[in-house]
């Protein structure tokens, strides 16, 4: 016979929401498990007597989750859909809203997040599921309406993680697993690594003190191949800039442009600027482990220590081959507007031959996270409970190399004659023509093309000490009242530097690079789960080289690491350190009484919140300015650096209702309001301030954070209607409308950082354009270089013309000062969203069969817009999706068998910006999975157990505006588990 909790709550909060009233009406005791039904049961449970709109999801045994992953878990609940991250469950969208919309707490904790980008500092609030392994966790909440009794931060959900308390359920009981994981998508073939956990819990002296220990250990390998592509623009049909389609002249034809089905004046198009295919290997290696120590010495009191720990390694190096588009002599044909995607683009570069590039990334990361906290419970009085809760806990993410967190490294062959992609399949086939009659690649003419070492960091810090309590009355309708304060610092820092050495050209000539460290590899394998993949046209070629190798060489060569291999810099260019100080208080009132003979319940309550914010950024010290050009000038910098501080403040009363009222035996309908915060991303609220270093004649650019930017604020409404027919089943349908103001947008300021001075103006500059007669500046310099003060201009020669060169120094005090105009994140944006969930779980009698269907619909008006230009500005709300879950089960005589299938819409996961691709949307398609569990039950001990992730090898695939301009298609694989576990 195995344990496990109904549920286990770290602080009594959670227990209160979970039953509507003080945790001491909760007892928690041993319950038989019976497996997948045993587990349903308990989080049907959960939803049941619970007031509000709570999902959960409970062991199956001790030491035995669900899923082998929480966000994988988390998958299954209506309204919850997920991002993968090298194929495992890593972040998660709730009801439309996506990862930093979305607060996880452990045992009632808000826990502090970290993660790094690839060539930016983090600025994310995200929680990353990836670095929690199952096998600790007793259970999951997730509250989809808002509390006065529960933190703040998530307008999707507050997700709750519980893990085991020993006291909660006495004695001995232990639990050790093994097993082995096979990836297929190892790029190396499939590779078998170990994983092992294990949970110990036990109580002594007479029950009064407790230990609970558990730890995981987990090494994977995995992988997943890519074929992506770059895009310019959003052009409208009739648009003229470079990299747009050339117009048909005048009396002509599209045979004169070598363009078929050309977009009209009214269409909208993009070009494609790179298209590339990419190999990456990953290995992991992750740690958990928590110690949990209880004592009771008396019935009223009852304290708690807790440790958390985790580690998770990443090491990911990936090989890319890749071609560049100039936009010259092209041949394109496209399918029908108004968003019109190109079928086949192609270029011939003629005399000047391109480069067929090849290049190696390495990724490698270290995330560690601790927390240890302390916890007293105290019953004074059989009416009055009083909790005192602190923790401190941190996240830091950085470098797990000396060559930094991302590396990249380039080389290159000089000889791409032509280069043509057919886009009419899910997969973007490359052509290539070379030079010389080449058939393949001559790795004989490979040059090293430049490289580019990146380091990010990022670390939270949260220190947080929460006072709850709750006095429970003997009679009347008002069954408690609740309330409590709590205090929470959240400190941030994160921070990014880059040592880039671009030399497109080739760095050295080819003899450089020994032929024997390439190695010649084919294509079409790596992707023949692709439609197009197969087509003949298809350049099979790849090569691949030993990273570290490489690096060695180019900073023998070149001296790309300074030539001593330290490579990584730590002279941070991006440095952000935010500081959060939250106040909050609540009071919460539990009530129940009889309408119509039937139980009537009503929980409302009010939150407080007042945040300082103060934030300091990293900018570089400006010193002077000087005019260079006829219409460009400069700022000139010091070499050293300087934090800016900037600060802000809001308060927040936040209200909440919910009641639930059984008009018949097992039927309860459902309806809350409540109003809930998120918070802004940290970039958003940097300190800093940063000027663009050209400015002209209008005055200069630049841009600054917020830190008095206002949480993003929700109004919520919802409504269920549930009916628990039978033991384990049940059949729910619940409406939500949100609507949130507060979103972000940019608007401009005038300032004068450094009191820098202006010199298009001033007396200088006056008489300059008194003594020429006119405007032209090119002539003002002219006057100015010969009638000025010498010790203001730098002359450096004459052009073709016979015009002076050189720099007119900003002169303080004599010229005007410089004005900027800031960019500057402002609350300016509103929207709404609303939606549907249908849940259903059955359980067919006696036979062991049962099924679970859910599915939710999404809709609201954040949607991005296709038919507008590149330089519109637009807003959008990313990760918006409806989805599924179909799910059977067996479970009967000690075999349990699932198979359960997850799908998820199409939807925006976010818009690109930057030099080439302006404003682009990237929709990631409609995606569904099938996963496979089976265990047996060898005797009460013994189980063994197979699993199966993404059986099928389903393929993912994302695109712009038109579905042909494909932005990545991936092909990974299914990856298989199988072990056995023992418990004592």
């Amino acid at each position: 016979m195995s344990f496990i909790l109904a549920t286990v709550a770290g602080s009594s909060v959670m227990a209160q929401d979970a039953g509507g009233a003080s945790a001491d009406d909760s007892e928690f005791e041993e319950i038989v498990v019976t497996g997948i039904r045993g587990s349903l049961k308990r989080s049907m449970d959960i939803k049941r007597d619970t007031r509000g709109i709570v999902d959960a999801i409970s062991a199956e045994d001790m030491g035995k989750f669900p899923d082998t992953n929480l966000a994988e878990s988390l998958q299954r609940i209506t309204g919850v859909s997920i991002d993968r991250v090298n194929g495992e469950g890593s972040k998660v969208t709730v009801r439309g809203f996506g990862p930093d919309f979305n607060l996880v707490t452990l045992n009632g904790r808000q826990m502090p997040t970290s993660g790094l980008e690839d060539t930016s500092a983090s600025s994310s609030r995200s929680f990353d599921f990836g670095n929690i392994a199952a096998e600790g966790i007793a259970g999951v909440q997730v509250y989809k309406t808002g509390r006065a009794s529960i933190p703040t931060g998530g307008i999707g959900s507050t997700i709750n993680i519980s893990t085991t308390r020993p006291l909660d359920a006495p004695g001995l009981k232990a639990t050790i697993g093994a097993k082995a994981v096979m990836d297929t998508s190892h790029t190396d073939g499939t590779s078998v690594t170990p994983e092992i956990s294990g949970l110990y819990s036990n109580t002594f002296a007479d029950d009064k003190f407790g230990v609970a220990l558990s730890g995981s250990y987990q090494k994977r390998k995995a992988g997943y191949n890519q074929a992506s592509a770059g895009w310019r623009g959003a052009f409208a049909g009739d648009q003229n800039d470079w990299g747009t389609l050339p117009q048909i002249p005048d009396g002509g034809s599209e045979s004169d442009i070598n363009v078929t089905n050309r977009p009209g004046a009214g269409d909208y198009y993009s070009t494609t600027q790179n298209m590339a295919y990419s190999m990456t290997g990953i290995d992991r290696e992750r740690i958990n482990g928590q110690l949990t120590m209880q004592f009771r010495p008396t019935d009223t009191i009852t304290a708690t220590a807790d440790y958390t720990y985790s580690q998770n390694k990443i090491g990911t190096e990936r090989h890319d081959m890749s071609v560049w588009f100039n936009h010259g002599n092209t041949t394109s044909a496209w399918t029908d507007g108004p968003v019109a995607g190109p079928l086949l683009y192609s270029e011939d570069f003629g005399a000047s031959p391109s480069d067929l590039s090849f290049g190696g990334v390495e990724f490698a990361t270290k995330n560690e996270n601790q927390s240890l906290g302390f916890n007293i419970e105290w019953l004074p009085t059989d009416n009055l409970s009083i909790e005192l809760d602190y923790h401190n806990s941190s996240a830091e993410s950085g470098a797990d190399s000396p060559y930094g967190s991302n590396v990249a490294l380039g080389t290159a062959s000089f000889t791409l004659q032509s280069q043509s992609i057919d886009f009419s399949n899910d997969f973007p086939v490359l052509s290539v023509t070379q030079i010389d009659g080449l058939t393949s690649v001559d790795t004989s003419r490979i040059v090293s093309t430049g490289s580019s070492f990146r380091n990010s960091y990022m670390r939270t810090d949260i220190e947080q000490a929460q006072f709850r309590g709750s006095w429970e009355f003997d009679e009347g309708i008002v069954e408690s009242i609740d309330f409590g304060a709590s205090y929470t610092e959240n400190k941030v820092r994160s921070a990014y530097a880059n040592v880039q050495r671009d030399t497109w050209g080739g760095a050295g000539p080819a003899s450089d690079l020994p032929d024997d460290i390439f190695e010649v590899i084919s294509v079409a394998d790596k992707f023949d789960d692709l439609s197009g993949s197969d087509n003949s046209a298809l350049f099979n070629e790849w090569v691949v080289y030993d990273f570290e190798t490489m690096v060695g060489l180019i900073d023998d060569l070149y001296g790309a690491c300074g030539g001593n291999g330290q490579c990584a810099s730590s002279d941070w260019q991006v440095d952000r350190r935010t500081t959060e100080e939250t106040l909050a208080a609540y009071l919460q009132v539990n009530a129940s009484w009889e309408l119509a003979g039937n139980p009537l319940n009503v929980v409302a309550g009010l939150r407080y919140e007042e945040t300082d914010v103060t934030s300091r950024a990293l900018v570089p010290i400006a010193t002077g300015t000087q005019w260079v050009a006829a219409n460009e000038a400069v700022v000139v910098f010091s070499d050293e650096q300087d934090f800016t501080e900037l600060e802000g403040n809001y308060k927040n009363w936040l209200p909440s209702i919910d009641v639930d009222f059984s008009p018949l035996e097992n039927v309860i309908l459902r309806a809350s309001y409540s109003e809930t915060i998120a918070r802004p991303n940290y970039a958003d609220i940097q300190g800093g301030q940063t000027i663009n270093t050209i400015f002209r004649i209008g005055g200069g650019t630049g841009s600054q954070g917020n830190p008095g930017l206002l949480p993003f604020e929700s109004t919520n409404w919802d409504f269920s209607a549930e009916w628990y027919y039978d033991d384990a089943s049940y059949f729910a349908v619940g409406y939500f409308d949100k609507k949130v103001k507060n979103f972000i947008g940019t608007e401009t300021i005038t300032a004068t950082p450094f009191d820098l001075p202006n010199p298009f103006g001033g007396q200088r500059y006056n008489d300059a354009v008194a003594a020429v007669g006119s405007d032209d500046l090119v002539e003002i310099r002219n006057w100015i270089f010969a009638n000025a003060d010498p010790n203001t201009v730098e002359i450096t020669g004459t052009d073709a013309n016979g015009d002076t060169t050189g720099n007119i120094l900003g002169v303080a005090g004599q010229d005007p000062t410089l004005e900027f105009v800031v960019t500057i994140p402002s609350n300016q944006r509103s929207a709404k969203l609303n939606g549907w969930e249908f849940a259903l779980q059955h359980t067919f009698g006696d036979t062991g069969f049962g099924a679970i269907l859910n599915y939710t619909i999404v809709n609201g008006d954040v949607g991005f817009n296709n038919l507008t230009n590149w330089n519109e500005e637009q807003f959008a709300l990313f990760g918006l999706s409806d989805t599924a879950n179909i799910i059977g089960f067996y479970d009967k005589d000690g075999l349990q068998v699932r198979v359960a299938y997850n799908w998820r819409d199409e939807f925006l996961a976010g818009i690109i910006q930057g030099e080439y691709a302006q404003r682009h949307p990237n929709y990631v398609e409609a995606y569904g999975q099938f996963d496979v569990n089976v265990s047996y039950d060898v005797n009460d001990q013994i189980t063994v157990f197979a699993e199966g992730i993404n059986v099928t090898g389903a393929t993912q695939r994302s695109h712009g505006r038109s579905k042909n301009t494909v932005l990545w298609a991936t092909q990974a694989g299914a990856r298989y588990n199988v072990g056995v576990r023992y418990k004592f």
